[in-house]
């Protein structure tokens, strides 16, 4: 699917710029493009030039918000349609959906992000989908004076998590806002990706790049470079809008990979997945294996967001990498494992062929699940 994105607010504008240098002439991605109040944020990013930045709000005077969710809403409100104006020599009218990418937790982004979906839902007939980071328990939290604690990442001195006494209560309103005038809502749970002795700020580098991984992984499965095999089960655009819902449901993205050698020469299509007679240049067991391995390691290994008791109304499951490791009875048997695993009597697939590839993943997306327990958390920063 054709898929144009937007980050906004720092969060947001950092995310987009490495999806966007990551990815920017892959297929899949239709338009990039970062928004904030922040002149300093927007001046950092690097891949993205400086027609796909675009600052807005006068009246914030070029810097943040200092956390006000509802001068973020008033700046949202005056400028979304001026926002929807600045994506325009991107030709947004080809997208398939629109993705949010925000900081939950800000004032900028968050606040802004409702009245550009709206926007965006008036101007365009596509879904408009929101990925939202949501804040760390201790970016609430009253710094101590204390040293700050070594980042597991990087192995250095790193600053403890800026203090954001308004993050969670924004969080919690923003997913409120969100659901209401988004198709679905993506939280990314920063404290469940946090390693042990680890700050956020030490971790932000690592973390942004998981969060570009899942969005690519699950918006760029179905699409497939010119000249490459055609999937067997194509995946498209009404494919995931089937899956994730169109009533501002929360929704899980699961991902794993696992390294494969690549398949002689001698066929090219390995195990006549694309009725090739060749004999097969992988073997049957080893390919079996490796895809119960990814689809289970994508349910049951870390999501963007945990997923009580694995259980969801709906499932999506994308499986990829080398054709001749890609067998049709093991894709066959994981989509029966999985609709077990998520009591869900939804279940869609697609395929992704990657030649020339070096891994087997697996995508599992889950939506119309019951509430996780640290969206519950924010929420009750507001009942």
């Amino acid at each position: 699917m054709r898929l144009h994105v937007i980050g906004l607010g720092g969060a947001g504008g950092r995310i987009a710029d490495r999806l966007a240098a990551a990815h920017d002439d892959d297929p899949f991605l239709a338009g990039v493009n970062a928004f904030d109040t922040d002149m300093d944020a927007l001046g950092t990013l690097d891949a993205l030039r400086e027609e796909r930045r675009y600052r807005f709000g006068d009246a914030a005077g070029g810097d943040g918000l200092g956390g006000d969710l509802h001068a973020g809403r008033r700046l949202g409100d005056a400028h979304a349609s001026e926002l929807g104006r600045a994506m325009d020599d991107q030709r947004p009218s080809l997208a398939e959906a629109f993705l949010i990418v925000v900081g939950l937790g800000g004032a900028a982004g968050a606040g802004a992000a409702p009245a550009l979906a709206e926007e965006l839902s008036r101007l365009y007939d596509a879904p408009v989908y929101a990925f939202g980071l949501l804040p760390t328990p201790s970016e609430t939290e009253e710094p101590d004076g204390g040293e700050s604690p070594t980042s597991a990442a990087s192995g250095s001195e790193s600053p403890s998590a800026p203090h954001r006494p308004l993050a969670e209560r924004n969080a919690a309103r923003t997913l409120d806002a969100l659901s209401d005038r988004c198709a679905a809502v993506l939280p990314f749970d920063n404290a469940a990706w946090l390693r042990p002795g680890e700050t956020l700020d030490g971790a932000r580098d690592r973390l942004n790049g998981v969060a570009v991984e899942r969005i690519s992984a699950l918006f760029g499965a179905g699409e497939t470079p010119e000249g490459a095999e055609t999937p067997q089960q194509v995946l498209d655009a009404s494919d995931v809008a089937r899956a994730v819902g169109s009533d501002g449901e929360i929704a899980a993205i699961g991902h794993a990979t696992q390294a494969v050698e690549s398949p002689g020469e001698g066929s090219r299509f390995g195990l006549g997945l694309f009725g090739s007679s060749e004999p097969a240049e992988v073997d049957t067991s080893a390919a079996v294996s490796a895809i119960e391995t990814v689809i289970r390691k994508a349910a049951r290994g870390k999501n963007t967001i945990a997923v009580p008791e694995g259980r969801a109304d709906r499932t999506l499951l994308v499986v990829g990498g080398p054709p001749a490791w890609l067998n049709r009875e093991a894709i066959a048997d994981g989509r029966r494992w999985l609709a077990e695993e998520t009591g869900s009597d939804a279940i869609l697939s697609g395929d992704a062929p990657v030649p020339e590839g070096d891994a087997v993943f697996a995508v599992v997306i889950r939506s119309g699940i019951d509430e996780p327990d640290r969206v519950r958390e924010l929420r009750e920063t507001i009942a």
